[in-house]
């Protein structure tokens, strides 16, 4: 039976076990610092994980140097989530964002947590510091997981952008606005919001912001920084 699980599918799913066991193991460790050491630990990973880089460029490199900080992200994500929304990831839900990380499909119900279990993938490529694109299907729930998720990536010092049909946010939390759909996304620039850690948005608009960055006369008038990692919801 072993045997059987050492291949395939099997495999797989012991290297996830692997993740999760790491993570869980950090929990205590992690749950004993207060909110700026949690702010701190993630921005000393990032520094080694650029360190580490250096000038490496390939996915293959960026992989590797992302595996050694993957349990303890997760672990800071976790603990960052609790703090800052009341949720805690699940297990199941590291296993789904360790899949999302690795460029599988990871089914869940509705219910089942996925806006909030993007969010440990996101912090863990974030480390690279190369923008990451959250591709949602409709302008109502980019700024919507944008309002929900953004305390959570503002407690480990990211930002997070949102591009809509005809508008473009920055995540602040002290922003005020009458109108609930813009309740802490204040209003900026198309290449600010793409200049964020993480931006949420349609295909449509990544899509068609691609197309008019490859139609201008100048390179200063692109918005877009670059297509370094994505999360597509809803990839059905």
């Amino acid at each position: 039976f072993n045997r059987l699980l050492s291949v395939g599918d099997g495999k797989r799913l012991k290297e996830l076990q692997r993740i999760v066991d790491a993570t869980n193991a950090l929990a205590e460790e992690t749950a004993a610092l207060n909110d700026a050491e949690l702010r701190e630990r993630y921005q000393e990973l990032r520094e080694l994980a650029l360190e580490r880089l250096g000038d490496g460029t390939e996915n293959d490199a960026i992989q590797t140097v992302l595996a050694d900080f993957e349990p303890e992200v997760y672990a800071i994500a976790r603990e960052a989530g609790e703090r800052a929304l009341g949720m805690r990831h699940f297990d199941v839900q590291l296993i789904g964002g360790a899949c999302l990380h690795r460029g599988w499909i990871a089914e869940m119900r509705t219910g089942e947590g996925k806006t909030l279990v993007a969010t440990l993938p996101v912090c863990l490529n974030a480390l690279v510091q190369r923008g990451i694109h959250l591709v949602t299907v409709d302008d109502y729930l980019a700024r919507r997981d944008a309002q929900w998720m953004g305390p959570l990536f503002a407690a480990l010092g990211l930002s997070v952008g949102v591009i809509a049909h005809d508008s473009s946010f920055i995540f602040d939390a002290e922003h005020r606005s009458n109108d609930e759909r813009t309740a802490r996304l204040r209003p900026v620039t198309r290449r600010e919001a793409y200049a964020a850690a993480v931006t949420y948005g349609t295909n449509n608009e990544f899509g068609f912001d691609y197309l008019r960055d490859n139609m201008v006369t100048e390179l200063a008038a692109r918005v877009q920084r670059g297509h370094e990692y994505a999360i597509v919801d809803e990839v059905d």
